[in-house]
């Protein structure tokens, strides 16, 4: 996909109605508005007419009422475009990035800024090529979600560069020393500590962690965190060992690798970097004869919007994809406002969404040979 304009989420094939018309049905109107919005007559109406005293989130409400239900927005309700904000985020694949792309284009069109979307796919337009694109848009800033900065191995050179050019920029995973912008980060290392003390809690004992290449920096967070919590929550970890760590892609069928070396070694608990790299687990545990979570459990990371639909629904740890994104939109413009903006790593803490892929851990055939 390349670069393209934020759309407003309605189409224009839509045939829309006009919100005032005559008295009665302005009032009909009105109380259908407020109902499906879930707000009073009054504050719909403040909405409309553009008054202030509303809240930005009470605002919103209003809106997507208006555009579920067909209506027009109030032009005294669209906010003037201020300026661009590129938007670079990796293939759409993995829906962690789709998640983070709305979200910060909610943000940023109820700022009255316009998102230039940039998606990267392997083999196709690289992210120093759209960095070009978007400087040829004359952007007022861009944000950068996993990309080079995330990787330990590339050139940060262009990010300095742009700096020097007085570009505002900011980053979603992948902190950077020296670099002079934002970085709001997902803390790696509470998350993984989280998911081994829960499969530790369920008695196992024996847990490994499928996880991306090493030179990421998310990777290597969670690398560590990994180690630091097995010699905290589980006693008989017998140390630092790189062979309950598999290192794969962040995909389906990366995951199911990485989970069929583990599980061949013995690990009855599995903590997978991304949700499609659980999938790709729970297929290699069914591939072997093995049922989740009965005899292997699997935890996932990101939260995306189908876990709870998979059978069984996956336990995983959720990222804080709205508040980060409201924090680095903020962020950014407050810079390009020339107001003080945040500098250095703000760290966002995990939740643990229990579901039905971990369980107890099963009876090891040595206890079983004991009792019988």
């Amino acid at each position: 996909m390349g670069c393209v304009l934020g759309q407003d989420g309605r189409s224009q094939s839509t045939q829309r109605r006009e919100v005032a018309v005559g008295a009665d049905q302005h009032k009909t109107r009105l109380t259908d508005i407020a109902q499906h919005a879930g707000l009073s007559t009054a504050t719909v109406s403040r909405v409309i007419n553009g008054k202030p005293g509303v809240s930005s989130t009470a605002r919103r409400q209003v809106l997507a009422a208006l555009d579920v239900l067909g209506y027009n927005r109030p032009e005294r309700s669209s906010q003037r475009r201020q300026g661009l904000i590129g938007l670079i985020i990796p293939e759409l694949t993995n829906p962690i990035f789709p998640a983070f792309a709305q979200a910060m284009e909610i943000e940023l069109s109820h700022r009255g800024y316009t998102p230039l979307l940039c998606t990267q796919s392997p083999g196709g337009t690289t992210e120093s090529e759209y960095l070009d694109v978007l400087m040829d848009h004359k952007v007022d800033g861009i944000i950068i979600v996993s990309g080079l900065n995330a990787d330990s191995t590339a050139s940060h050179q262009r990010y300095e560069e742009l700096r020097a050019q007085g570009v505002p920029l900011a980053f979603i995973n992948g902190f950077v020393e020296g670099i002079d912008a934002t970085f709001v980060s997902h803390d790696d290392v509470g998350s993984v500590a989280l998911a081994v003390r829960h499969l530790v809690s369920l008695g196992h004992t024996r847990i490994g962690l499928a996880t991306g290449p090493r030179r990421f920096m998310p990777s290597q967070r969670k690398i560590d965190g990994f180690h630091a919590a097995m010699a905290q929550y589980c006693p008989t970890h017998s140390g630092e060992s790189e062979s309950d760590v598999a290192l794969s892609l962040f995909t389906v069928e990366g995951g199911q690798a990485a989970a069929a070396g583990l599980i061949a070694q013995g690990c009855t608990g599995i903590i997978c970097a991304s949700d499609l790299m659980a999938i790709g687990a729970i297929r290699a545990a069914r591939a072997v004869g093995k049922q989740v979570p009965e005899q292997i459990s699997v935890v996932g990371f990101d939260d995306a919007p189908f876990n709870s639909y998979l059978d069984p629904g996956l336990t995983t740890i959720r990222q804080a994809t709205s508040e980060m994104s409201h924090a680095v939109v903020s962020a950014i413009l407050n810079e390009i406002n020339g107001e003080p903006a945040a500098r250095g790593e703000m760290l966002f803490q995990p939740e643990l969404i229990v579901r039905g892929s971990t369980g107890t851990a099963p009876m090891s055939e040595e206890l079983l040979g004991g009792r019988l």
